[in-house]
């Protein structure tokens, strides 16, 4: 099969990412002909790039268009109106899971429960739940954590104003700002169309963390960052070093179940297809709360997707097949 591998050139971080040649090697050794077609800030050059490569299929690596994340839905839908088949969620559910405080108002009516939470605008209110401190405030539609780091959770009225003055002047968008859920930190895959399942559990361990620091999956933590704008490569930061992802082995079978079961669910509720990541909080008391769902999320093979997949008995190799076999019988007719 004819495969073009379409992906973001201007991500932020490194400037190569590794999970381009271990995809693209993983389909070349299934047989399939690669091409990789980059996403810079000129989309001319990218429809010319398709029309010659001229795909059986897309496998859509993209994760933003000229910088900003919430574009990813408008690439897919680029690819609806070249005719294209591709792999991963619509352009109406990467639309609808980039924007966070979209998302949880769905989540929301299908009964899943999520933080309460407000979106603020230069002093306007689109919507306020019932909030107390200390809450987290984050750009709602960035991705990978971006906008999240330390000093995001904050614990009473001056620190909040601050931060939301902050952010609004970094991404000149509304600001989210949602009820922080104490407790533990849990990532579940869900693979899939018809009848999606969920992978194994993995949880982010914050045990290494200085005492004192916020219990949460920054910037730093996940990439490295050591504040110096060099991003991965660089030093790692105290976040990076003080965290780890892990299959969590003291979970009791209804309580795993109940994770993947709410896994599933957020999953079915905003539309997704072929595979995704759901971030979920959970409560001391065991109330599980959804904070991130991430469509089309990083194949890494040593990301939290793939590592929960190879812990299901599916090999990197064997999931990349899946992937493709689950976007093309979608295209069956």
């Amino acid at each position: 099969m004819r495969i073009a591998m379409l992906h973001s050139a201007d991500a932020l971080e490194p400037p190569v990412d590794p999970v381009l040649d271990q995809v693209a090697s993983a389909l070349e050794t299934l047989g399939h002909k690669v091409a990789r077609v980059p996403v810079a800030d000129d989309i001319v050059p990218v429809i010319s790039a398709l029309q010659r490569a001229r795909p059986e299929l897309v496998f859509n690596l993209t994760e933003s268009f000229d910088g900003v994340s919430s574009q990813d839905s408008s690439l897919a839908a680029l690819l609806n109106l070249l005719g294209l088949r591709y792999t991963g969620s619509s352009p109406s559910a990467l639309m609808l899971c980039g924007d966070k405080s979209l998302s949880k108002k769905v989540l929301s009516f299908h009964g899943i429960r999520t933080p309460e939470f407000a979106t603020v605008f230069r002093g306007a209110l689109d919507h306020a739940g019932d909030l107390e401190f200390p809450v987290i405030v984050k750009p709602p539609q960035e991705d990978a954590s971006i906008g999240i780091t330390n000093k995001s959770i904050v614990h009473d009225l001056k620190e909040l104003l601050g931060t939301i003055d902050a952010l609004q002047t970094e991404f000149g968008t509304h600001v989210l700002v949602e009820q922080f859920i104490e407790g533990r930190e849990f990532y579940v895959g869900v693979l899939g169309n018809m009848s999606p399942r969920a992978l194994p559990v993995m949880e982010m361990d914050f045990s290494g963390l200085p005492q004192g620091s916020p219990r949460i999956a920054s910037w730093e933590a996940k990439w490295g960052a050591d504040g110096s704008g060099e991003g991965p490569g660089a030093e790692a930061s105290v976040e990076f070093a003080g965290t780890k992802s892990v299959f969590p082995t003291d979970l009791d079978e209804a309580f795993v179940d109940r994770l993947q079961r709410t896994a599933v669910n957020a999953y079915e509720a905003l539309r997704l297809r072929d595979y995704a990541r759901i971030d979920v909080r959970v409560k001391p008391s065991g109330e599980i709360f959804v904070i991130e769902v991430n469509p089309n999320c990083y194949l890494e093979r040593t990301a939290e997707f793939a590592r929960s997949a190879e812990q299901d008995g599916i090999t990197y190799h064997a999931l990349i097949a899946n992937i493709v076999e689950l976007a093309s019988a979608r295209y069956a007719r």
